[in-house]
């Protein structure tokens, strides 16, 4: 059963009061979004594909790319993706290999070539094991899966610019070593992922949804 994407994960609540108790700052940043919280996807494709089109882009100009991607597939399913033309995609600001990307996704999924029912079962370094096998998924995509699909509450995407940009106006006032980051991460186990989307909101209000 695909989970209702009006609900938060079970665990968000419980994961709001300890940070909070333990962590000041975050205390604050969770107090100025109230109303706000992780929306769940329960298509595994469509987590994916928004993942590949927010690689190495700003929040903004990928919502910008998928609201374009969107309306040209019109629904993003496998089949669809597959029916589009590489102009098509190009023309709604994909580069080329994100084109190759998506197209080898959706070409794997209609083929039977991954196996979506397994990954709930499995822990987080399994599945991004799994995922990372496919072309155009590194680790951060693999994690924004983690996270926004599987709803897994201990992901922590150390690759990820916002992560690491609102770490530092909100703990350090310069760039930290990614040793720094590492260790301020430990404090926050086991919500990891709950800090890191606080910590996005920190920098961006709108959440954003994958």
């Amino acid at each position: 059963m695909k989970p209702d994407v009006k609900l938060k994960p079970d665990y968000w609540d419980k994961a709001k009061r300890s940070l909070s108790r333990r962590d000041p700052a975050m205390a604050a940043i969770i107090r100025r979004h109230p109303r706000v919280h992780l929306v769940p996807r329960g298509e595994a494709f469509h987590t994916l594909a928004r993942a590949i089109v927010g690689q190495q882009i700003s929040v903004a100009a990928a919502q910008s790319v998928w609201n374009k991607f969107l309306g040209v597939a019109l629904e993003i399913h496998p089949e669809k993706i597959l029916g589009l033309k590489p102009i098509q995609m190009r023309a709604c600001g994909l580069s080329g290999r994100k084109c190759e990307y998506i197209s080898d996704l959706a070409r794997r999924f209609a083929d039977g070539h991954v196996h979506v029912h397994k990954w709930s079962g499995m822990d987080d370094e399994a599945v991004i094991e799994d995922l990372t096998q496919v072309r155009g998924i590194g680790r951060w995509t693999a994690e924004m899966f983690l996270m926004f699909n599987l709803l897994r509450p201990d992901v922590f995407p150390l690759d990820d610019l916002g992560l690491r940009k609102g770490i530092q106006l909100a703990y350090f006032k310069r760039k930290p070593a990614l040793s720094s980051i590492r260790r301020l991460g430990e404090t926050w186990r086991p919500y990891r992922s709950v800090a890191t989307w606080y910590l996005w909101r920190s920098l961006d209000p709108v959440p954003v949804e994958y």
